[in-house]
C-alpha cells in the first residue's frame, strides 16, 4: 500500500495530479463491486447480495447555470443571507436551503443569482441545475431527477440502474466521490412541489442543496428563505432597466417617474408581474406609462391587464387552485368576498360559517401553498398579495355568476361577515360613549375596543365603500363616528357620514335621516369646511321632529359650534341658548352639561367673562354628577380661558393643570394638546419664563403628534421656537 500524506489522503506515488477543470467532464470505466442490502423478514434477516456498477474515474460536475437577466435587481440581502448558510466554513454537512414565495415573486432567479454568486467565491466546482416541475400537470418523479443529475454527473445513460433506490445510491456514491477529489457541487432543484421530490436528492455531506417552491416544504429540513415581492424603488428600477434592454432610447421611466411608481405598485411589486407590463410597453413604445396606469387601475381588468401572449399572471394564479383541496379552493374564493386588506380569524370564521379553530388549519394551508400571508405581529391575522386579492375576486365572481346555489351560499357568507362587522362595531361603540351609558360585554373596556377599532379601521372603511347605499354603510356610518373622531381621522370620519346619508336616502329612512344630516355636519365642522357644515346643520334641523326635542336640541348646539367658527358669534349664542333651553326639557344630564359648556364658550367669544364663568361651573357640576371625567378636563380648559380674561392667572393655571391632567389620564391627546396649548397662552399672559412657556407648548406638539393632527402639532411646534 502506498503512503499517506498529512491529510490522509493515499499519495500518487510522484504521479500528477488529474483532476479536471471546472466544468470539464471525464471519461469513466466501471469495476465490479458487490455490496450487501439486510432485511428484516418476520423474525429473521435475509441478506441479498447485490451487483453494481462503480466508478474507477469521477467526472467534474458541469455548470448548468444560465445567465442573470440585466434587470435582475434588488436581492442583495436575499442573496447575502443564502451565501451564509453555503459557505464552506459554516459547517461540515450538507447545506440545504429552500427558497419559498408566492408564484411570480422571482424564486428561480434568485437561485440562479446564489448560484453566480458562489461560484464567483470559489466555493463551488459546479452548479447544476434540475427543473422539477411540481406545478404542472405532471410533476417530475424522483427518479427522474435523478437519471437527469447522474447524467449531467458524467454517467452514461446505459449504465443508469432503473429504480429509484438504487440511482439514489449512484448519485450519492458520485457526489462522495467529488468530495474525495475536494470538489463542491451545488444542487439547484427548481420549482418543487412536495418534500418527496426532493429528498432524493440530498447529499449526505460535503455538497449543497437550494431549493426553490411556492411551499415552505417543512419536511426537508432545510433552512428556510420567504422571498417577499420586491422593494418599490427596485421595482421601479426593473422597469427602467427591462425598457431600456429593449430600447437604450427608451426614457418613458425617467419622463414620468410618478406614474412608474404608480405602475409598479399596480404590478404589486411583482417581478413577474412587472416584467410582462415591460413587454407590453416595449412592444408599444409611444404608450406613455399614465396610459398603461389607466389600463391597470380598474381591479376588475387588471389581471387581464398583465398578459404579454406568452406569460399570463391570471392563468398562473389559476393553475395554483388546481394544487389544492376543494375546501381550501372554497375558502381562497370566499375570501374574494373580503372588502379589506387583511382579515382576522373570527372574521373569518363568520365569513365561512365555521368555529374559529376548524377555519385555522385551512388557512395555514393556504399560508404554505403562498395563496395567503400569516401577520408575524398578530398572528390571528391573515392577508394576501394584492395581485392576489384580485384572483380571489374575480374567482368568487365567476362562482356566483355560474350558478344559483354557490351565489345564495356567497351571500349567505357576505351577510355573515358583514353582520359580524356591525356587530363588534356598534360594541366597541358603547365604550366610547358617556360613562354613564351601557357598555356591551363583548370588549372588557375602552382599551380592547380602540385596539379593535385601530385592528379593523381599513375593513371597516373598506366595507361601508363597498356596501354604499345599504343598511351595512349606514349601521357602520353611525358605529364609527366616535372612533374617527377620537383617532382624528377627520376625512375617514366625513367619508363614513357620507355614506351612510346616502343610505338613509337610498333606502328611504326617514327616521335616521336627520341624524345622518346631524352627523355628516360635526364631521365636515372638523375638516374646517364650515359652510358646507353649516349648511348639513340646518337642513338635520329642519328635519327633526317637533317631538325629537333630543335630536333638536343637539342638532341646535351644533349649529352653534359651527357659526363660532365662522365667527358668528351673536348668533352662535342664540343656537346655544336654544339647545340648553331644549335640552333643560329632558333628563339628559349629559346634554344639559355639554349645552352649558357650549353656552360659556360663546360667551368667552363675546369677552362676557362673568356669564362664561357662571355657565361653565354649572356644566362641571353637572359633569361631575355623571363621573365624565373627559367632559370635566375640556370644561376645566374653558375655565382656565376664562380665569384669564378676568386676568385672574394664578386661578387659570391651576385650572389648566388640572385639565392637562385628567385629559392625559383618558388618553384624549387631541384634547390634551389643546389643554397644553391653553395653559402655555396663560402662562405667557402671565408673565411665566420663557423656558416654562416652551415647554408647555413642546407638550402640546407631542400630544397633537399622538393625536395625529399633524396641522395643530405644527403650529403648538412654531410658538415653542
Amino acid at each position: 500500500m502506498g503512503a499517506r500524506n498529512r491529510s490522509g489522503k493515499r499519495k500518487s506515488g510522484g504521479k500528477k495530479d488529474r483532476r479536471p477543470a471546472q466544468g470539464q467532464r471525464t471519461g469513466s470505466s466501471f469495476a465490479g463491486a458487490s455490496f450487501e442490502r439486510s432485511q428484516v423478514l418476520g423474525s429473521g434477516t435475509q441478506t441479498t447480495k447485490i451487483n453494481v456498477q462503480a466508478y474507477a474515474a469521477v467526472p467534474t460536475a458541469l455548470n448548468s447555470l444560465p445567465g442573470l437577466p440585466r434587470e435582475f435587481t434588488g436581492r442583495e440581502d436575499e442573496i447575502a443571507k443564502i451565501l451564509s448558510m453555503l459557505d464552506p466554513g459554516s459547517g461540515s454537512g450538507a447545506a440545504v436551503g429552500s427558497v419559498a414565495g408566492l408564484p411570480g415573486v422571482g424564486k428561480t432567479t434568485l437561485a440562479h443569482a446564489v448560484g453566480h454568486a458562489a461560484l464567483d467565491k470559489g466555493w463551488f466546482t459546479g452548479v447544476q441545475m434540475v427543473n422539477l416541475r411540481g406545478y404542472d400537470p405532471t410533476p417530475v418523479p424522483p427518479e427522474d431527477a435523478l437519471e437527469a443529475l447522474l447524467r449531467a454527473l458524467g454517467v452514461a445513460a446505459e449504465h443508469i440502474p432503473p429504480t429509484l433506490d438504487e440511482r439514489e445510491g449512484l448519485y450519492r456514491s458520485q457526489l462522495d466521490a467529488l468530495a474525495g477529489e475536494e470538489q463542491r457541487v451545488l444542487i439547484l432543484a427548481d420549482n418543487a412541489s412536495t418534500s418527496d421530490q426532493v429528498r432524493s436528492l440530498l447529499p449526505a455531506r460535503h455538497h449543497a442543496v437550494l431549493v426553490t417552491s411556492r411551499h415552505t416544504l417543512p419536511g426537508l429540513g432545510a433552512r428556510l428563505f420567504n422571498l417577499h415581492t420586491l422593494q418599490p424603488d427596485a421595482a421601479v428600477d426593473l422597469l427602467h432597466q427591462r425598457l431600456e434592454v429593449a430600447d437604450p432610447d427608451d426614457r418613458r421611466v425617467e419622463d414620468e417617474p410618478a406614474a412608474a411608481e404608480e405602475l409598479a405598485a399596480l404590478c404589486g411589486y411583482l417581478p413577474l408581474a412587472l416584467q410582462i407590463a415591460a413587454a407590453l410597453l416595449a412592444d408599444d413604445r409611444d404608450q406613455p406609462l399614465s396610459e398603461r396606469v389607466r389600463m391597470l387601475t380598474d381591479a376588475g381588468t387588471r389581471l387581464g391587464g398583465l398578459d404579454d401572449g406568452e406569460r399570463n399572471l391570471r392563468a398562473v394564479f389559476d393553475e395554483c387552485l388546481t394544487r389544492l383541496s376543494h375546501q381550501e379552493a372554497d375558502l381562497y374564493r370566499l375570501l374574494g368576498l373580503h372588502p379589506g386588506p387583511d382579515i382576522s380569524t373570527p372574521a373569518v370564521a363568520a365569513l365561512t360559517g365555521q368555529p374559529a379553530d376548524k377555519i385555522t388549519s385551512l388557512l395555514r394551508q393556504l399560508v404554505r401553498a403562498r395563496l395567503l400571508i400569516q401577520n408575524s405581529q398578530a398572528r390571528d391575522r391573515w392577508f394576501m398579495h394584492d395581485l392576489l386579492r384580485v384572483h380571489a375576486q374575480e374567482q368568487a365572481r365567476t362562482t356566483m355568476d355560474r350558478d344559483r346555489v354557490p351565489r345564495r351560499r356567497y351571500e349567505q357568507a357576505r351577510s355573515r361577515l358583514t353582520n359580524h362587522y356591525i356587530q363588534h362595531a356598534q360594541a366597541a361603540d358603547t365604550h366610547l360613549r358617556q360613562p354613564s351609558d351601557a357598555v356591551s360585554t363583548l370588549f372588557a373596556g375602552r382599551e380592547q375596543a380602540l385596539a379593535w377599532f385601530d385592528a379593523e379601521r381599513e375593513n371597516l372603511l373598506a366595507t361601508t365603500h363597498t356596501y354604499a347605499r345599504t343598511w351595512t354603510a349606514l349601521s357602520l356610518g353611525f358605529a364609527l363616528g366616535r372612533y374617527l373622531e377620537w383617532r382624528r381621522r377627520l376625512q375617514d370620519l366625513v367619508t363614513v357620514r357620507a355614506h351612510a346619508l346616502e343610505a338613509c336616502q337610498a333606502l328611504g329612512d326617514a327616521l335616521n335621516l336627520a341624524g345622518a344630516w346631524n352627523n355628516l355636519g360635526t364631521a365636515l365642522d372638523g375638516l374646517k369646511r364650515y359652510p358646507e357644515a353649516l349648511a348639513a346643520h340646518g337642513t338635520a334641523l329642519g328635519l327633526f321632529q317637533p317631538d325629537n326635542i333630543l335630536g333638536r336640541a343637539g342638532a341646535s348646539g351644533n349649529l352653534g359650534t359651527t357659526l363660532r367658527h365662522l365667527k358668528r358669534y351673536p348668533e352662535a349664542l342664540v343656537a346655544h341658548q336654544t339647545a340648553l333651553e331644549l335640552f333643560q326639557q329632558t333628563d339628559d344630564i349629559s346634554g344639559q352639561a355639554g349645552a352649558w359648556h357650549n353656552l360659556g364658550t360663546a360667551l368667552i367669544d363675546l369677552k362676557r367673562y362673568p356669564e362664561a364663568l357662571a355657565a361653565l361651573q354649572t356644566s362641571r357640576e353637572l359633569f361631575q354628577q355623571i363621573d365624565d371625567t373627559n367632559s370635566q378636563g375640556v370644561v376645566l380648559g374653558s375655565l382656565g380661558t376664562v380665569h384669564r380674561g378676568l386676568e385672574q392667572y394664578a386661578e387659570a393655571i391651576v385650572s389648566g393643570e388640572r385639565a392637562v391632567a385628567m385629559l392625559t389620564q383618558d388618553e384624549d391627546w387631541m384634547r390634551v394638546g389643546e389643554a397644553w396649548a391653553e395653559l402655555a397662552t396663560t402662562l405667557n399672559a402671565s408673565g411665566a419664563e420663557p423656558p416654562q412657556v416652551r415647554e408647555a407648548w413642546e407638550r402640546s406638539t407631542a400630544a397633537y403628534i399622538l393625536a395625529g393632527d399633524d396641522e395643530a402639532a405644527a403650529t403648538s411646534r412654531a410658538k415653542a421656537s
